[in-house]
């Protein structure tokens, strides 16, 4: 018998490419072509989840047809392969994040976990009275609220980096920040709210000075620019799969192999030990030891099929084509009368969060969905950056490699409307 193929194709060998179009991207994307209200969907919700290529959704079914087995301890035919795909996802992960060996790779649920992961369990180990915690303004609750916990067990502080008007990192007051109290900074290498790239290759420089380490929630970022945890010298990196075209519950973290095998286990049970008695027991090696119990097997045969997808794509292409898709979407949108786009930095991802005068972001949403665009609305995990700009709540609409410039004509003509007449038509849902 041979090995079913659970990831949708063999990993793409070095500098196999495939021309990148949008249109290529979305014939893969089965969901994009669906009606919603009676219009064609407009999928600009990315920043919360990305959609799934036909690749990944039958990776998974593969999987569960012709090879659902646990890992690890079997010894059956099934147990090996599902093994040798789990195994090949972590090396996948490894190469794409540019990370030295498979084995500097955690497999969790997503960004969240691993976060909560390092604060847990480095973080328990490492951070005591007096010691400081520098987290940016423009962080993600999971990014914020683990650290504050762990802070006040062991008498840590968490300082806020602050924010200039355009939404980047104050990075004058960051520098003024470090000192030698400083035990680990943590970053957004994309902001899910503005957009913000900041420069973390030189703030992680910079944190090294005063041997802080470094954690750098890549969650918006690797769908949308390459990624290399050994250039960006980062001692900790995390993402989420469903945020780059994979399954939802599974996610990775990068660290530093020295890092990492000096840290205790968080969670315990099966699969990280190594042997049990009532009298000792002992850990599996490094990173078996941090993936306690089943994992999700299926959302790893997803993931690698993910990864095959979107390398296979000529990666500068896919930078290039939503780089100048957003520069359109901000000219477009400064069409909109009153509209308010937050956080007008240079350097940014597809990230466009607004507010319009007079229209509650829940509002915007709502009236949109009728005309099938669906954007998000809400504090998006980032209540400290959007009280930056005086707000609690703001639309946010986000791009990935599949959107088109039609689309974003179309989700400004909806504002136009709203805008103008406020009375944006919602249409009667289809008869079924």
């Amino acid at each position: 018998m041979t090995t079913p193929d659970v990831a949708a194709g063999q990993p793409q060998p070095p500098g196999a490419t495939r021309g990148f179009t949008p249109e290529a991207a979305r014939r893969d994307v089965p969901v994009l072509h669906r009606t919603v209200n009676g219009r064609p969907l407009v999928w600009l919700d990315n920043g919360a989840t990305t959609q799934k290529p036909r690749q990944v959704i039958e990776a998974l079914t593969a999987f569960y047809a012709a090879a659902n087995s646990n890992i690890h301890r079997g010894a059956h035919t099934m147990a090996r392969e599902a093994t040798q795909m789990y195994e090949a996802g972590r090396a996948a992960v490894a190469e794409f994040l540019g990370a030295p060996a498979p084995e500097s790779i955690v497999f969790t649920r997503g960004t969240t976990e691993a976060i909560n992961l390092v604060a847990q369990s480095w973080g328990r180990a490492n951070l005591g009275p007096g010691d400081d915690v520098l987290v940016p303004v423009l962080e993600h609750h999971a990014n914020i609220v683990p650290w504050q916990r762990i802070a006040k067990e062991t008498r840590a502080r968490v300082v806020p980096v602050p924010l200039r008007p355009d939404g980047s990192v104050d990075q004058d007051a960051y520098a003024d920040l470090l000192s030698a109290r400083t035990r680990l900074v943590v970053v957004s290498h994309a902001s899910n709210v503005l957009g913000t790239v900041p420069p973390v290759r030189e703030m992680t420089a910079l944190a090294h000075r005063y041997r802080a380490k470094v954690l750098v929630d890549g969650a918006q970022a690797v769908a949308h620019f390459p990624v290399d945890v050994t250039d960006l010298d980062a001692d900790f990196y995390t993402f989420s799969g469903h945020k780059i075209y994979a399954p939802t519950g599974i996610g990775a973290l990068y660290a530093r192999p020295e890092i990492l095998q000096t840290m205790a286990p968080w969670q315990s049970g099966g699969n990280m030990i190594e042997s049990v008695s009532f009298d000792r027991t002992t850990y599996a090696p490094v990173p078996h030891r941090f993936e306690a119990g089943t994992g999700h097997i299926s959302g790893v045969a997803g993931l690698l099929a993910a990864l095959n997808w979107l390398t296979a794509f000529d990666r500068a292409a896919v930078a290039d084509y939503e780089t100048s898709l957003t520069a359109y979407a901000q000219q477009a949108l400064a069409q909109v009368p009153g509209l308010e786009l937050l956080g007008p930095v240079a350097e940014r991802i597809g990230v466009l969060t607004f507010t319009l005068p007079g229209r509650a972001p829940a509002e915007i949403a709502d009236r949109l969905d009728g005309d099938g665009i669906a954007v998000r609305a809400g504090h998006h995990c980032a209540q400290p950056a959007l009280a930056h700009y005086g707000l609690d709540a703001a639309a946010r609409a986000s791009l990935a490699l599949y959107n088109t410039r039609e689309e974003v004509d179309r989700l400004v003509a909806s504002l136009l409307q709203l805008a103008v007449t406020g009375c944006a038509h919602r249409p009667a849902s289809p008869a079924s």
